[in-house]
């Protein structure tokens, strides 16, 4: 079950509520009917994009957000890349969809048995650029193990840690911290279970 915070937008919790629904039909298998076709093509087209929340996820192709949430075009804007960790680039998609898109949602979704966090943890050399996604989550190995975390745990709970940290970069931008300020937007963590198939909205 989400966490929603006492001081979380109207917007931002129904925007959690959708999700989570989206999420239960994607476990049970019960899938909504999705309007794809040239008319809704049409329209987004004519109209505009209008998502309801920007997932920041990994690039993993067994976590799909579109997928995993139940929802079709235009629903969400997704940013991803291995690890979902952010650097400039990947902030100021999401900082478009804050300030331009109205967004009131953006959830950092990492998962279980994430291959970046477990390069991370192993250590070692990191070929070519794979080195800058690397770096980006050694600083959540080293809170995890400083919180006692060790073995096949410490993958976990340096997965999770490295959630919190991407939340804590965003927060960081000037213009995501505006729009949080003006009770207009939330971040928030969550984390997908690959055999479930469950999103836990609990960071």
């Amino acid at each position: 079950m989400p966490i929603l915070k006492e001081n979380m937008p109207e917007a931002g919790g129904e925007a959690v509520k959708l999700l989570v629904e989206g999420n239960k039909r994607f476990v049970t298998g019960s899938f909504a009917p999705k309007d794809a076709g040239a008319a809704r093509r049409k329209e987004l087209s004519a109209e505009g994009q209008k998502p309801f929340a920007v997932i920041v996820g990994c690039s993993d192709s067994r976590v799909p957000p579109e997928v995993l949430f139940d929802r079709s075009l235009g629903d969400l804007f997704v940013v991803r890349v291995a690890g979902n960790v952010v650097d400039p680039v990947a902030v100021g998609s999401v900082e478009y969809a804050v300030e331009h898109l109205g967004v009131p949602l953006v959830v950092v979704m990492g998962h279980e048995k994430c291959g970046a966090v477990r390069a991370a943890v192993d250590g070692g050399e990191a070929p070519g650029s794979i080195g800058s996604i690397v770096a980006k989550i050694r600083p959540s190995v080293d809170r995890a193990r400083a919180a006692g975390a060790a073995g096949k745990d410490l993958y976990e709970r340096t997965a999770d840690e490295n959630i919190k940290a991407t939340v804590s970069a965003l927060k960081e931008s000037p213009v995501i911290k505006h729009f949080i300020e003006e009770g207009r937007l939330a971040v928030t963590g969550a984390k997908y279970r690959l055999e479930s198939g469950e999103v836990m909205f609990d960071f």
